[in-house]
């Protein structure tokens, strides 16, 4: 399966200030895929260690930092010859060996000359014990779930790809039910790599749901294999509350839905834990729409997500038939299936993402993304009623230059105001880019 980030994986590679490289990414996002594919396809030779296979030669590598023992060592354990430029050395699951994240300070500064990447879970390198983390020393890419363009990929849809990245909107908008029907797989499917496969491979829908049951519930085994017992009963209520909490019309965390009586000071610990583990993303509001939006966010005020659209049918056990039969999907549920891809997106871009509400008004724009010192607000419609006060007020207050609707419906523009077919979301940095341009 193709995935976007080798392209920033090949930039690292020939970057003449490369340090060891850190791939942060929740668990089963295809982290440990990603670094043996672009080993095996970018380099002579690739010296892959898994940590979590402990024995006395793993357990010893790391006891000091002699960069020159631990490569014999790797070259022992991979039986792979270690050499500067052409040998990838990949450390996975790094967070299972004391000091292993110290040794990438030593790598970085006695041996620059080795390409070194690591894996491991997100939660666990950042509660990694032992050594303090190499700040300065490394390099970092996120990897998250595979987005609706790498969905494509797997799909072989290269061709419809290619038409949707070009932003011939006349063409686009003549191929608008077969995106929409990709549409529909991609919310059902979702973006683990393990659920992409098992939909590729064509071994149905039901082993696609059992995978991602599968996913969710070792996730909750991660919480309970790293968080106190306290945390996990607290963790697993923010956890288990997130159907309910996008099912609202207002999206808004709301403590008293997880919980009767439940209190920001009880549960900012386990939401901001989920967050740190790449399972939820959490998205601020800004008190005000000016740049930077990091000025004005309100970490009082938040809407929490699922990392993936089909995890979030998985916890939902939303039945396959409302999702890959019709637009039902897209008029029920209170939008949380659209808004949820939305934001899913957007993610990926990298943009700087918030909402913004005003205090009592009836004014809530979904989401508002930075692009240099623009600002974009969006609203994510789910049906083909295109209406929106809070837009339309927005735009006579603030005058942004380009202002996005999603729906189901093709694309039209009328001045500063697109819709935006909810397909095409993830083209917005493009869209962004051409108006600035123009």
């Amino acid at each position: 399966m193709e995935r976007l980030i080798l392209s920033e994986l090949r930039k690292w590679q020939r970057s003449n200030h490369r340090l060891p490289l850190i791939i942060n990414g929740a668990r089963q996002v295809g982290k440990t895929w990603i670094l043996q594919h672009f080993g095996k396809t970018d380099y002579k030779h690739l010296a892959y260690v898994n940590l979590d296979n402990r024995d006395s030669r793993t357990d010893s590598l790391f006891q000091d930092y002699n960069i020159r023992r631990i490569l014999t060592i790797v070259e022992a354990i991979t039986k792979v010859p270690v050499m500067p430029e052409d040998t990838l050395i990949v450390f996975d699951e790094i967070q299972e060996v004391p000091q292993g994240l110290g040794a990438l300070k030593y790598f970085a500064e006695d041996a620059p000359e080795y390409h070194v990447a690591v894996a491991g879970s997100l939660l666990g390198i950042m509660l990694h014990q032992g050594t303090s983390f190499p700040v300065g020393k490394v390099d970092s890419l996120s990897l998250y779930p595979m987005s609706f363009e790498e969905f494509m990929l797997a799909m072989g849809e290269q061709r419809a790809l290619d038409i949707l990245l070009s932003g011939d909107w006349e063409l686009i908008n003549s191929m608008h039910t077969f995106y929409m029907d990709m549409l529909r797989q991609y919310l059902y499917v979702g973006g683990m790599p393990a659920a992409v496969q098992a939909y590729t491979e064509q071994r149905g829908i039901l082993e696609v749901r059992r995978l991602q049951e599968q996913i969710v519930r070792n996730y909750r085994l991660d919480i309970s294999k790293h968080a106190t017992r306290t945390e996990v009963q607290r963790i697993n209520i923010i956890y288990d509350s997130m159907p309910a909490q996008l099912a609202k019309e207002n999206k808004k965390f709301i403590y008293g839905v997880a919980a009767k009586g439940a209190r920001a000071r009880e549960y900012e610990g386990a939401i901001q834990w989920l967050a740190d583990a790449g399972i939820l993303n959490r998205v601020y509001s800004v008190q005000k729409p000016a740049v930077p939006l990091k000025f004005y966010e309100n970490r009082d005020a938040f809407k929490l997500y699922f990392s993936d659209c089909g995890l979030l049918g998985a916890m939902t056990q939303t039945e396959a038939l409302t999702l890959l039969q019709d637009n039902s999907v897209f008029e029920e549920y209170k939008g949380a299936f659209v808004e949820q891809f939305v934001q899913q997106q957007l993610r990926i871009t990298g943009m700087p993402t918030y909402y913004y509400s005003r205090e009592n008004a009836q004014q809530e724009i979904d989401f508002l993304v930075q692009k240099g010192d623009w600002l974009i607000p969006i609203e994510a419609k789910s049906g083909c009623n295109l209406k929106s006060k809070s837009l339309n007020l927005y735009r006579q207050e603030h005058k942004p230059a380009l202002s996005i609707k999603t729906s189901v419906l093709p694309y039209k523009r009328s001045e500063d105001l697109v819709n935006l077919p909810v397909y095409a979301v993830g083209l917005l940095p493009r869209l962004i880019e051409k108006q600035r341009n123009a």
